[in-house]
């Protein structure tokens, strides 16, 4: 899957924001962002990111802030993941797993949208591909069933 096409599916998943909230306020909405990566690395992801909300009608510091962290070290992540939950923002996108997993672990409120995660039936952060539950749903690197059935591996499936 290209990065635009999974922005544009990210986005989309901001965009199912309750419309009727959206008419009755102009509160900002906050939008927290966990980036498994050096900033230098993930940067183009980010910027493409906001490109894609911006399609969207999300203007960050119009109408969205986006609060991004980047880290690699796992005693980092977790740091920042307790950072942004407690900041309390509406949605949380956590990118990879090694970002996922603290985030799982900082809020079982706040809803976590993820990418970059290869199988998150197995690494416990959703009940099932069909049934995510929970506050975390997202996008799969591929379908695991049909890569444990023999087939190759095709796009992006969202959770």
């Amino acid at each position: 899957m290209k990065r635009r096409q999974f922005i544009s599916l990210l986005g989309g998943a901001a965009a199912t924001w309750p419309l009727a909230a959206r008419a009755q306020t102009n509160r900002i909405r906050r939008i927290a962002v966990l980036m498994a990566t050096s900033q230098d690395a993930g940067q183009a992801w980010v910027t493409a990111f906001r490109e894609g909300l911006q399609k969207l009608g999300w203007t960050d510091g119009r109408n969205v802030r986006i609060d991004t962290r980047w880290g690699v070290e796992a005693d980092q992540l977790r740091s920042y993941a307790t950072e942004l939950a407690t900041s309390k923002p509406d949605v949380i996108v956590a990118g990879a797993t090694s970002a996922l997993a603290p985030l799982k672990q900082a809020t079982q409120t706040i809803p976590i949208v993820f990418a970059q995660v290869s199988d998150p039936v197995q690494g416990g952060f959703v009940e099932s591909v069909a049934r995510p539950s929970g506050n975390i749903t997202g996008f799969a690197l591929y379908d695991v069933d049909r890569i444990l059935n023999g087939e190759k591996p095709g796009d992006c499936r969202k959770v």
